[in-house]
């Protein structure tokens, strides 16, 4: 993924809404939003090239999704680098989830920028872990920090190719319309709608990542629409305190409208949280 916006509110009726676009090279294959053939309580689309995913839940209430951090002046990844979507998948084993974020943490500094959500939905956990430092607007290339997953604080959060909460111009406009249409109860599809601005930021607000200012520019937009990398799919998750989970993908072709919602797969499932116990 590469723009998530969220609310997180552990006490309410449903404690977490989400929405996210996943980005990517259109060229790279992948599966859609499914129950996996091979492990049958992971409901997420699927890498076909690295085997993981950037988003998905399992039937005990297990939540991941992945960001990439954007930063041009890293050295090129190691060709046997290990793909950043395992992580995602790793997490939605039905096993200790403290456990494995823990080997996650110890295990960071062997993927290239990454930020990681996860969570244990019915124990009222969510956590980010990233494994870079904070560099956006200057010079120097980001480094890597001594990954510590943080416990998300409750409130609405936006999450990009940057650290959580890091105010890029399309996370903030797109976490206050979110906010926003929380407050007036929208429905499905107009919360869908709310990641398909394809508008871009002035050159004045662009981050600087290292990137040409072009790429930059392009990348501003929260519906991403250049003909080769674009916005793959979005996303809409609810889960609910009586452990329903809806989850919403509609899929984009290239060339497909931003206001196009056709594409659309709706899931409905009741978590059991023995599960991962």
């Amino acid at each position: 993924m590469c723009l998530i916006v969220f609310s997180w509110q552990p006490e309410a009726a449903t404690p977490l809404v989400l929405l996210a676009n996943r980005d990517e090279f259109f060229e790279r294959p992948a599966e859609p939003l499914h129950w996996w053939r091979d492990r049958p309580d992971v409901l997420a689309g699927r890498d076909l090239r690295g085997g993981g995913t950037w988003m998905g839940v399992n039937r005990a209430g297990r939540f991941s999704a992945l960001t990439n951090f954007r930063d041009g002046r890293a050295p090129m990844a190691p060709k046997d680098s290990p793909s950043r979507g395992l992580l995602v998948s790793a997490m939605l084993d039905a096993t200790s989830f403290d456990d494995d974020l823990v080997r996650i943490e110890r295990h960071a500094h062997e993927y290239t920028g990454f930020n990681l959500l996860a969570g244990d939905l019915p124990a009222g956990k969510l956590f980010w872990l990233g494994n870079r430092a904070h560099h956006v607007g200057g010079t120097a290339p980001a480094t890597f920090a001594m990954p510590l997953a943080q416990a998300i604080a409750p409130g609405v959060h936006g999450l990009s190719n940057a650290v959580l909460d890091t105010p890029w111009p399309k996370l903030v406009s797109r976490r206050e319309a979110f906010a926003h249409a929380l407050t007036h109860h929208a429905d499905d599809a107009s919360l869908l709608r709310i990641m398909r601005d394809a508008s871009e930021a002035p050159d004045s607000a662009l981050p600087e990542t290292g990137v040409s200012r072009a790429w930059e520019r392009s990348l501003s937009a929260a519906f991403i629409a250049s003909p080769a990398y674009g916005t793959r799919c979005t996303t809409l998750l609810r889960y609910h305190r009586d452990g329903t989970v809806d989850m919403t993908e509609v899929t984009v072709t290239p060339g497909q409208s931003p206001a196009d919602l056709s594409g659309r797969r709706d899931f409905t499932f009741t978590a059991q949280a023995t599960l991962a116990r």
